[in-house]
């Protein structure tokens, strides 16, 4: 205690003399999008840092109502207006239906801790329609669906003489496509990553593609099982993608999307042994791996990268016609403006909305630059969205909602707002603009207009500043709270310590402390339980169930096979009907890896007779 007191003392005087407070520091953020769907659809949840130069760490909240879809995807580009960003997004199913808070995230960057805004869903029956991953239509890229039935080559199977290289090039691979390979700054690209496969293989991206230098929209759920039937080069390939969004080019220059990487495990089964075991077996359906011993099969594990890819970004045009008022907008847009009221007293505080439509970079544009009549006091804008991310290019409203207040009475003219932006199609800049706004406004009592903190901005930015110049008085009582709350928990601490040893030394003493349980051998398995990631959780599962059993019977795991396992059950007296669930559990493994598409609805029971299995050693041990 004595030792850790003078830490304590550091640490106040480090809080009172912390002068150089930065009120620009690291945002993190979260969004959910939607903010309602149905209880078959998906949300995407993005947390965004900006204004940091280093992120260390990024802790998701709790998500226990939701199943997480595929692996979460990360970015790190430039904006137009807020800098540099780092973002990385779920994709949420519910599991059922109701309004859901999702706490605050956590992030260690620049070597301190920040938390997000926490962020509220409503879950609807059935389906709403603006799930994360309904499908856009666009031209040149046809909708991922379900084929009416499945697709199985005969390519997994070894003949004499068959070089496995040469059947994994010809028969998996992965293609990148985009809607174009040119484009404006500002104007969205889309790009497609596919893998082709006829080969039996349980494939996860493990590194995806870069898009350093754009604005990041993705367009369909990561790792998806569905696949389309789809023919290249004259041949049928099971196509399953990987990835498709559309990119908003930041900077002009050659600009290149980088390859994305692909793990696969691929089976491979050997001629001879289809003929010897089952020569009557259906392909179609696949084979069932119990009925083949474990030296008919040959795995090979590779990784497949895209190409990189080139796409040339057009810089926006710099000349005479290039209007004043433009400030970065890409698309096709309208724009309007009207007021809260046009009569009310200089008590009142006045709103203006301006709501920029169309279709474009929505996501990226600023605030119109407005020009107020003298005697009107204007704040910094609140900005509301309703934007439809998934069509190509983004479209929808951006609202940015101004509150203003008027010092004296009489007749005021909120003069036509200008609002310019560059039309690719066209290759021009357009001009459009508000029409003018008159407002009346008569003597109030007196009073202060009430400015709702919520609604301005600006108010809040003063507010910080207030704060800041009077720093001192949050600061020193802020360090006294810590300092005496930190001797209160050591003590706290101490005491507790003090009692854990007395107890620990008391059970020994009475021969109660047993030994303690070895960590979970399928430690990794439960993680990939927990975040239902099917694939992840066979896999996973198979290698540590297989460890453990290899430790336990003293067998090299790459000589196991069913003979050997049973023979080893068998040596170490584990019962019959224990053995007998081991071996099933095996099987049903390797069929769940050797499909192409994994039943999620086995994930439990699959790890419950698992721990059931690596409890019966233990038994049998005692």
């Amino acid at each position: 205690m004595q030792l850790r007191l003078p830490k304590i003392f550091l640490l106040f005087i480090a809080l009172t003399n912390w002068n150089n407070i930065v009120l620009a520091q690291a945002k993190f953020t979260a969004i959910i999008t939607p903010a309602t769907i149905g209880t078959d659809e998906t949300a995407e949840l993005k947390l965004i840092v900006r204004n940091a130069d280093k992120v260390q760490l990024i802790k998701p909240p709790g998500l226990k109502n939701f199943i997480l879809v595929g692996e979460p995807t990360r970015e790190i580009g430039v904006e137009t207006i807020a800098g540099a960003y780092t973002s990385i997004t779920y994709l949420l199913k519910p599991k059922a239906k109701g309004n859901y808070t999702i706490a605050p995230a956590t992030i260690l960057a620049d070597g301190k801790s920040w938390q997000s805004n926490a962020v509220k869903i409503k879950v609807v029956s059935g389906r709403k329609g603006n799930s994360a991953n309904s499908n856009s239509p666009f031209s040149g890229l046809m909708p991922l669906e379900e084929p009416e039935e499945e697709t199985t080559y005969k390519d997994f199977i070894l003949k004499k003489g068959d070089s496995i290289p040469d059947k994994i090039n010809r028969n998996i691979f992965i293609k990148v496509e985009t809607n174009k390979t040119s484009c404006f700054v500002g104007e969205p690209l889309v790009v497609t990553y596919k893998l082709y496969t006829r080969l039996k293989s349980v494939s996860h991206m493990t590194k995806p593609p870069a898009f350093s230098g754009f604005s990041v929209i993705d367009l369909l759920p990561l790792g998806e099982d569905k696949y389309v039937v789809e023919k290249f080069n004259g041949r049928d390939y099971n196509m399953y993608i990987l990835r498709r969004a559309q990119l908003y080019p930041l900077q002009a220059g050659t600009v290149e999307l980088e390859a994305a990487s692909v793990e696969n495990n691929i089976h491979f089964v050997k001629q001879e042994y289809l003929d010897k075991y089952n020569p009557a077996i259906d392909l179609q359906n696949d084979f069932v791996p119990g009925t083949l011993p474990a030296e008919a099969v040959v795995d090979e594990k590779i990784i497949l990268d895209s190409k990189p890819m080139l796409v040339n970004v057009k810089a926006l045009p710099v000349d005479k016609k290039k209007p004043p008022s433009f400030n970065g907008a890409v698309g096709n847009f309208t724009i309007n403006a009207d007021v809260e009221k046009n009569y009310f007293t200089t008590d009142d505080a006045g709103k203006l909305k301006i709501t920029i439509s169309g279709a474009g970079n929505l996501t990226l544009i600023n605030a119109p630059e407005l020009l107020w009549p003298s005697g009107i006091e204007a704040f910094e804008p609140s900005i509301k969205d309703e934007l439809n991310k998934l069509s190509v290019p983004v479209s929808g409203n951006k609202v940015f909602e101004y509150t203003f207040a008027v010092t004296k009475n009489g007749s005021y003219t909120l003069p036509a707002v200008e609002y310019s932006f560059f039309d690719p199609v066209t290759s021009q800049y357009k001009t459009v603009s508000t029409k003018p706004i008159n407002i009346n406004v008569s003597k109030g009592t007196g009073k202060q207009p009430v400015i709702s903190v919520a609604e301005n901005t600006g108010s809040r930015e003063i507010f910080s500043e207030t704060i800041f110049t009077k720093r001192w008085l949050i600061i020193v009582p802020v360090a006294l709270l810590i300092f005496f709350g930190l001797v209160f928990w050591l003590r706290v601490d101490g005491k507790k310590q003090q009692q854990s040893a007395a107890a620990k030394k008391i059970a020994e003493e009475n021969n109660e402390i047993k030994q303690l349980p070895v960590e979970n051998p399928l430690a990794k398995t439960e993680m990939m339980l927990l975040s239902n990631n099917a694939v992840g959780f066979y896999t996973t599962l198979n290698k540590e169930l297989r460890i453990f059993l290899a430790a336990k019977l003293q067998l090299a795991p790459e000589t196991m096979n069913k003979k050997n396992i049973a023979e080893g059950l068998d040596r170490l007296g584990v019962l019959v009907g224990m053995s007998m669930v081991i071996q099933d559990l095996l099987d049903e493994i390797s069929l769940q890896l050797y499909t192409p598409l994994t039943d999620e609805t086995r994930l439990r029971d699959c790890y419950e007779k698992a721990i059931g299995a690596i409890h019966a050693f233990d038994k049998n041990r005692n």
